[in-house]
């Protein structure tokens, strides 16, 4: 999961104004989190393209450690539009490959079309913007991926991932079927095959 850095002087991307900030996201304990959302029709709407421009900015600004303390933004490399309460599958995911060099990645209507044997975990845990409370166990995640979507502009998409970044879009698509990653943590043995998969 990403950690903080610090640039200096780094002005806000996008501006303040219309920014999303940790209180639109909605929690756990909101019944909307639980939806499966809708398939998204082309050509996107305006108001949509502007959530996906709102969301890549409020993401790579939480990176970023001096404006995550400015705005109180919990650092997060991904979000879905469920957790701002619109029903529709898509998410977004802004991921630092180099310091201060970010990727974004529009996903829409994605679906996994293969994954690996392998699984890991994150070592530290997974941790989620909806939720705001400590919670140990393993959430086992498949080590590769190749999905399959589309970007804003609805051109398809086809990737193969591994590690963090595999880790990120199946946390994701986990969102716009309305699963928590706590659901995948074994409630007995929440550390249950910690010698079984990698950790990362």
């Amino acid at each position: 999961m990403p950690k903080y850095r610090f640039y200096a002087k780094i002005p806000c991307v996008g501006g303040e104004k219309g920014m999303i900030r940790s209180k639109d996201i909605i929690d756990e304990y909101d019944k909307r989190i639980r939806l499966i959302s809708k398939e998204v029709t082309f050509p996107l709407d305006k108001k949509t393209l502007k959530t996906i421009e709102d969301i890549k900015i409020m993401l790579k600004n939480s990176q970023i450690e001096e404006l995550s303390k400015k705005y109180d933004l919990r650092p997060g490399m991904g979000l879905s539009a469920i957790q701002l309460g619109i029903a529709k599958r898509y998410f977004v995911v802004v991921y630092e490959y180099e310091e201060g060099k970010f990727e974004n990645y529009v996903v829409i209507n994605p679906k996994i079309l293969s994954e690996s044997e392998e699984k890991i975990y994150v070592e530290e845990g997974e941790g989620c913007l909806s939720i705001n409370r400590p919670i140990e166990g393993i959430v086992p995640r498949s080590a590769r991926i190749k999905v399959e979507f589309y970007n804003e502009k609805g051109e398809k998409q086809i990737l193969r991932l591994r590690e963090e970044l595999a880790i990120v879009f199946q946390h994701e698509i986990d969102h716009l079927n309305g699963i928590l990653f706590y659901d995948r943590i074994d409630k007995k043995d929440p550390f249950k095959n910690a010698n079984k998969y990698r950790a990362i």
